[in-house]
Formats: structure tokens, sequence, C-alpha cells
């Protein structure tokens, strides 16, 4: 889901260019892994480059066309008109993290690196009741927004322009959690060449201008 406004938009983009449409399904990246193993008739995935290493290594992904796309960083939300605590170092954050009644995060690789930055300070164990876990396809901002949490974790591109929360900022640089996300084409396309051609421009300078002012910066 981190990708799907950037790939909305190139989508569109591509075929202004070249008159060749393309039809992006988004979903949790982790329906979308078991989706594509499952063998639905997709001609590329775009995951976090882990996810695709992983379906690659399965068969389900040639891994010739593997092509790294953006890098994705994890930022910080609370619901609009909250305090706004101070994460601008490590200790910081830590800090406001610890006084934080809840936290929301998000399922795949970012939630992952956020419980091990938890395990890395030492207070993973003492934040185990106060953190939840958005269900596959929600986003962190909705828990937030809805004041179910009150500090979110997720991709920026998630949280920017979210209704009813305020992005504090990206990780400080001591700590950032940052995504790498890849595209590769499925092992059942029919269309290799198509697929190499939009890979080839997903990854092209002219894209990352459209990156950016989701948040992301080109891979």
């Amino acid at each position: 889901m981190a990708t799907r406004q950037v790939l909305a938009e190139l989508a569109q983009a591509y075929r202004a260019a070249t008159g060749v449409a393309v039809r992006f399904e988004s979903v949790g990246g982790v329906d979308a892994a078991r989706r594509v193993q499952a063998g639905e008739p997709f001609d590329l995935a775009v995951l976090a480059a882990d996810a695709i290493d992983r379906l690659i290594a399965g068969g389900h992904l040639a891994a010739d066309s593997r092509t790294d796309l953006v890098r994705s960083p994890v930022a910080v939300a609370v619901r609009h008109g909250a305090a706004r605590p101070d994460i601008g170092s490590e200790a910081a954050l830590r800090e406001a993290v610890q006084a934080a009644r809840s936290i929301g995060y998000s399922t795949g690789p970012s939630g992952t690196a956020l419980l091990a930055l938890f395990e890395r300070w030492g207070i993973a164990e003492a934040m185990r009741a106060r953190i939840v876990q958005a269900p596959p396809g929600v986003p962190v901002a909705r828990l937030v927004a809805e004041g179910t949490v009150e500090m979110g974790f997720q991709q920026a591109s998630e949280l920017l322009g979210a209704p009813g929360v305020e992005v504090l900022g990206t990780l400080p640089a001591e700590c950032a959690i940052e995504t790498v996300f890849s595209g590769a084409r499925c092992a059942g396309s029919r269309q290799p060449e198509a697929v190499a051609a939009l890979l080839r421009f997903l990854r092209s300078p002219q894209t990352e201008e459209v990156k950016r002012r989701y948040g992301m910066a080109p891979a």
C-alpha cells in the first residue's frame, strides 16, 4: 500500500507517454505476496525488496527482471490537534514512545523494523501492552485519526495527506527505518517485453519528481 499513490500517478504518466495502459491493484503486502504465490495472473509485482527476493527464490518471479524502484522512509504521526512530541533525535523519539499511551504500527517490513528498534532500546517488553498492529490493508493513519492509538508509525507515503493526522516527520537519522520497494516480472507473464519497458520507465529519471512528492526517494 505504501506505493499505491505513486504507482497510480506513474501509470497515468506512462500511458500519456507511450499509449500503453497499465492497471495496478494495490493491496497489503502480505496479501499481494500470497496472491502471487498462488499463481494469480499478474504481469508484475511491486513489493518490499525482501518479499520480492523470497518470491524469486520460490520461482514465482523472474530473477533477471528484479528492479529496485524507490526508498521509502518510516514517519511518525499523531492525531490532528494533539500535542506534538519532539522526535528530532533518537533520545527524544525514545522518550516520546515511552510516554505515549499507545503506539500503532503496520504489518510488513516497517513494523518488523520498529519492533527490532524497541528491542534495541530495551523497551520491547515494557511496550508490549501498548502497541497495536493495524490489520492487513488498514492504514495506521486511520488508527491515529480515530484515536485508537496516540502515535503511529508507518511509511511516510501512507501518512502524508491522510485525513485527521499530523505528520511529525521521519525517524531521526540515528534510528531511521527505510524500505526499498522493488518490482519484478511474474513467472507466468506472457508480456515480458512490456514488463521490461514499464520497469525501465519506473526507474527512469523522469519519475523522480513524482517519487519525491510522495515522500520517497529514487532507489
